[in-house]
């Protein structure tokens, strides 16, 4: 006579409890909280096991990917509508090729840690082109962080105060693209042009640099305490650099002009 198996007590699992805590343990939030809807979905249409789990991870990767995105945006410092190069008219910028420039939205030059510098007179849409290739480069995966040259140089010389002068600099030198605006608008000090020489170097052919400024490199000088301080910094930031020159009218005009014109 066959003797009766012992049962120990024990109860399988739930599978679908199972798979939700292993998925939380193994920080796949994504997976985790569309859980019934892709098990319903793979039931409902016959995936076979290797779909299913496709279906799976390339959902929890697709989500982290939109999520990654949407960081990067959110600490760029890039306005919250960009409003791209559809639309922009060339054709009051005579040297400018439109070819050129949209190609420059493949991000290349972020792979190949060269720099994007654009030089002409305000109102020229110098800052519209490099917003839209710092957003293109957000939408590749990069990181980027934009900001006024000044506020950038003075938040670095604050910093030593507090002694957060290290920390303060890997903000700026981290990203893989520095956006700096309004380039030169005002002379660089003796430690402004310390903290920029400092920061162009450590950047130098490893991470890019895009920048605006209103005069050409003829003129870079004067914003510098010294012609050698100026050809230093300068020196690095043209170095296999791409130069978008703009020049024509400005896209600036006022809406309404009331009253005689003034001498």
């Amino acid at each position: 006579m066959a003797r009766k198996k012992k049962t120990t007590g024990k109860t399988r699992p739930d599978p679908f409890e199972e798979l939700t805590a292993l998925a939380h343990a193994l920080n796949l939030t994504a997976l985790r909280d569309q859980l019934p809807t892709l098990i319903a979905q793979a039931e409902e249409n016959g995936d076979s096991y290797s779909d299913f789990t496709l279906d799976l991870l390339r959902h929890e990767h697709n989500t982290r990917q939109s999520r990654r995105l949407t960081r990067n945006l959110k600490r760029s410092g890039l306005p919250l509508v960009v409003e791209g190069l559809d639309g922009f008219d060339f054709s009051v910028r005579p040297k400018l090729e439109a070819r050129v420039v949209k190609e420059l939205l493949h991000c290349r030059w972020v792979a190949e840690h060269r720099n994007i510098i654009c030089v002409g007179k305000p109102g020229r849409g110098k800052t519209r082109v490099l917003d839209a290739f710092a957003k293109a480069a957000c939408l590749e995966g990069y990181t980027v962080r934009k900001v006024i040259t000044a506020e950038m140089l003075e938040e670095l010389h604050g910093s030593l105060i507090d002694n957060t002068y290290k920390r303060t600099f890997q903000r700026f030198d981290k990203p893989d693209v520095l956006y700096c605006d309004e380039f030169g608008y005002a002379p660089f000090d003796a430690d402004a042009t310390k903290y920029l020489f400092r920061l162009v170097s450590s950047r130098h052919q490893t991470r890019s640099i895009i920048l605006a400024a209103n005069t050409g490199f003829a003129g870079w000088k004067r914003f510098f305490p010294s012609e050698a301080q100026a050809v230093a910094t300068v020196d690095r930031l043209i170095d296999n650099a791409t130069i978008l020159r703009f020049s024509g009218k400005g896209f600036r005009k006022p809406k309404e002009v009331i009253g005689e014109a003034v001498d």
